[in-house]
């Protein structure tokens, strides 16, 4: 069965043109240079720097993780658009094991017409009709097919996760008619919590009357008398979450599909927020109030509508409405200046409420229980929190394409939550897990008063955190099989738990409560099922406060000297670090500073030198200085896109391929092949080609729960902290082998399988010629080369980026590789660059810092 839900922005899931992967490519040429974004962290993979504010938001909505699509529709127009170009967020766990698909309108051309060209005999059901490959215009669509598969597979699987009154809704949505329907789902895929004009619901190619569309969804049911309430989960397994725990939605007597304006809609402010501009501009005018732009405007208008009354309407009046309520005097009611009375204000805003209504005319917002309801189905059904319209659309329209996937068993189990309890105080997790977000990292600087909302939070989940962490502790020893476990847990309350106990230690050391944080951290450490990536941050942060603080917060009674007491603790930070070295799951990009501190330790501490680490081997190497000199063309009066200021890239003539235009990474690239070097300019994509070669068998590996489709073109874990530790045996064996000088041998029997079907794999780019990649990785020191996959292996989702522009390598007079990371006047090295940088020169790897300089300018 096909299966696979955050909701990301459909603005923001436009990828920019992934220039590694082999779809449309025809060139030998590897693609051309994209625009450096900052890495996005995933939840599970971020530091300590993430809680910073102003760091990027890892929950946006209160509810499942949804990234708005507010462009989801092609053809409809949105009331409100920003000005404001937003770099794509990281992908979906669907989307990044999903091979490259159209998206948007042509994506629907593309479907409908395959579906026309298959006849349309057979209409049952969603299911059927993919099974079948048959499609009726006007009956179905690609959007509301992906929905019923969906809504389809959780029922007939796991359907004892919903109660009675849910059933029933379900079999009422299984009645609506297929423009009612499409309607839902197009809103469905939009901004949440948020009005619709119905005017501009341009749906017009599959809705022929919307009115009657949006009639059927506004429409009132009754829920039947005589359903069973569902037994609420006990005090024993559900935390009492306080203020910063959402309200969880339940049905009582009846149901809307989706809300009216008219019984919703009861403030200006909210109102006004369905005006454009031109129309928020004329009711300005006829209120007689200014502002500089739309939200200066609008909020006039609400204070204009709030005031008590004008001198047009009601006569002179008081100057101060405060002054009238406050005075001392106030029951006694002045003959010359009579106060309004509350039934006047409240006629004033109802006066301004009905003239916006009419101007912005019927509108319609989806029902947020129903909402809520689907968007648990799609969790139960995807198996993620996160989601997109295009992860709702990709498994149809990879089905549909005519590509080569690897071979592998798919594995969906219908037991991921045992009961409906365990789904609900999962749904309340991340509910609680956002609540915790938006203090510390959406609302500015954070107050004392917010430290203290999280450490109230913190306190309400701790004990269940702990009996979480027995009870999965078990599951691991005695239940789970074949390393099923580490991606099943992503599903486990435990999982938003652990994160907000690291959040509560974080804020331990903000209220410098370092006793608190030590003694978290020393329990976050104790455990190995969550949340591993983060143990090399938590073994660094815990050796610090045993280097700084723990001596005068817990004092040791044997030792009465304070100098005694900090070497004690010193020993103990020292310890710490012995043991994140040790420590498997502590990722090798931790390793270095954890290295330095363990030095610098054991030097305060006057270890003999013979018993000193010595870390010699990987001490790091400053990256080498390269100027490549180059002609640059400076071109005058440039205007970025939609008039925004000009890009900062700068503009060369490549003087080696006949003098055209190119860029600073062309021209620099040019620069050493006249040195003699071989090279592409990949930033990355040929690390990840390499990659793919060398764990091709160890992707496609049997997992329980990773492969839940037949286009996948990796595990969906592949980009979470549960890849390394689940395939840990076969990753240590493969680098080992690699290390060994192998890896010349593993590219070639992947390449003589799989190059004449170019197998979609992620990161794997055909258009890489095997000679260069087996010449490659013969002038890679193997030990380095095993370093370079290690990291991958680890990080694969938060490593992609960051990797040096250039990747060059040559035979004579040795053979040796080196990665080259061009700048130019204005660029600086991103955090993640610098990670790579101490990643390579660590493993032996030369690293070279090319700088651009323009020995002749040309302006044109």
């Amino acid at each position: 069965m096909d299966a696979f839900v955050r909701r990301l922005n459909s603005s923001s899931v436009q990828k920019s043109p992934r220039p590694n992967s082999k779809q449309g490519r025809v060139s030998n040429e590897p693609p051309a240079k994209r625009a450096k974004k900052e890495e996005v962290g995933d939840s599970d993979e971020e530091s300590d720097d993430d809680l910073q504010h102003g760091s990027l938001a890892l929950k946006p909505l209160p509810s499942l993780q949804r990234i708005e699509t507010a462009t989801s529709g092609v053809d409809d127009e949105s009331p409100q658009h920003s000005e404001v170009e937003v770099d794509p967020p990281r992908r979906t766990a669907i989307e990044s094991s999903l091979p490259e698909v159209k998206v948007g309108k042509e994506a629907l051309e593309e479907y409908e017409s395959f579906k026309a060209s298959q006849g349309d005999d057979d209409t049952r059901n969603a299911e059927s009709r993919l099974d079948s490959r048959k499609w009726v215009r006007g009956k179905t669509s690609l959007y509301v097919d992906a929905f019923n598969l969906a809504l389809g597979t959780v029922l007939d699987e796991e359907s004892h996760l919903f109660d009675e009154k849910e059933m029933y809704i379900f079999d009422q949505w299984n009645k609506l008619s297929y423009e009612a329907q499409f309607l839902y789902v197009r809103l469905f895929l939009r901004k949440t919590a948020t009005w619709h004009r119905i005017s501009r619901l341009r749906y017009h190619d599959d809705i022929q009357d919307t009115e009657a569309a949006v009639k059927e969804l506004q429409r009132n049911r009754d829920i039947p008398s005589g359903f069973s309430i569902p037994k609420p989960a006990s005090d024993s397994t559900m935390p009492i979450l306080g203020s910063l725990a959402q309200d969880r939605c339940e049905f009582r007597d009846c149901f809307t599909f989706a809300d009216t304006s008219e019984q919703f809609i009861t403030s200006v402010e909210e109102a006004v927020r369905l005006l454009n501009l031109d129309e928020v501009k004329a009711l300005a005018k006829e209120a007689k109030v200014q502002g500089k732009n739309k939200a200066e405007i609008a909020s006039s208008i609400c204070r204009m509508s709030s005031r008590q009354a004008g001198l047009f309407s009601v006569g002179l009046r008081r100057s101060s409405t405060v002054d009238s309520v406050d005075s001392p005097d106030r029951g006694t009611p002045e003959t010359d200046s009579p106060g309004l009375s509350l039934g006047e204000d409240s006629n004033r805003r109802k006066h301004f409420l009905e003239k916006i209504l009419a101007i912005a005319g019927p509108c319609i917002r989806l029902s947020l229980p129903v909402f809520r309801l689907f968007e648990r189905v799609h969790l139960v059904f995807y198996r993620s929190t996160e989601w997109t319209e295009k992860s709702l659309t990709t498994i149809i329209l990879a089905k549909i394409s005519k590509r080569n996937f690897p071979k592998y068993i798919v594995s969906r189990s219908a037991n991921i939550f045992a009961s409906r309890a365990q789904l609900l105080e999962f749904e309340t997790a991340m509910r609680t897990e956002y609540a915790v977000d938006n203090v510390l990292e959406f609302n500015g600087p954070v107050t004392e008063t917010g430290f203290r909302k999280v450490i109230e939070t913190f306190e309400e989940i701790y004990p269940r955190w702990k009996a979480l962490l027995k009870e999965e502790q078990e599951k691991e020893e005695r239940v789970y099989e074949s390393g099923e476990g580490a991606y099943l847990r992503r599903l486990n309350p435990a999982h938003s738990y652990t994160r907000i106990v690291h959040k509560a230690a974080y804020v331990f050391g903000r209220l410098k409560e370092h006793q608190r944080e030590h003694r978290l951290l020393t329990e976050l450490l104790g455990q190995r099922l969550f949340h591993l990536a983060r143990r090399g941050a938590w073994y660094q942060r815990k050796a610090l406060l045993e280097e700084h603080y723990m001596h005068s917060l817990e004092p040791d009674p044997a030792y009465k000297d304070t100098e005694v007491q900090k070497k004690h603790w010193k020993r103990i930070a020292a310890t710490t670090c012995e043991t994140a070295l040790e420590d498997r799951d502590c990722h090798l990009i931790y390793h270095y500073d954890i290295q330095k501190r363990l030095v610098k330790l054991e030097k305060q501490l006057k270890i003999p030198k013979r018993l000193q680490h010595d870390f010699g081997h990987v001490r790091l190497q400053k990256p080498e200085e390269h100027f490549a000199e180059g002609i640059q063309i400076k071109k005058d009066d440039i205007v970025g896109k939609k008039g925004r200021a000009a890009s900062t890239k700068t503009t060369w003539v490549d003087e080696a391929e006949g003098g055209g235009e190119c860029s600073v990474e062309a021209m620099c690239l040019s620069w050493y092949r006249s040195q003699g070097w071989k090279g592409y300019h990949a930033e990355g994509g040929i690390i990840r080609t390499l990659f793919a070669y060398l764990f091709f068998d160890i992707l496609f590996l049997y997992i329980p729960n990773v492969f839940q489709t037949a286009y996948q073109t990796c595990p969906l874990d592949l980009h979470t902290d549960a890849f390394y530790p689940t395939r840990a045996s076969e990753i240590n064996h493969r680098l080992v082998e690699i290390a060994n000088g192998g890896a010349a041998r593993l590219i070639e029997e992947v390449d003589r399988r799989e190059r004449e079907n170019r197998t979609c794999v992620v990161g794997l780019n055909w258009d890489y010629e095997l000679e260069d990649l087996l010449e490659l990785a013969d002038c890679f020191d193997s030990t380095a080369l095993a370093a370079v996959c290690k990291v991958m292996a680890q990080e694969y989702g938060q490593r992609g980026g960051g990797i040096p522009d250039l990747i060059l390598w040559r035979t004579d007079p040795n053979r040796e590789v080196m990665f080259a990371e061009v700048k130019s006047a204005n660029d600086r090295l991103s955090d993640t660059q610098r990670l790579w940088i101490h990643v390579l020169t660590g493993a032996g790897v030369k690293v070279a810092l090319c700088n651009a300089v323009a020995k002749e300018v040309r302006e044109i």
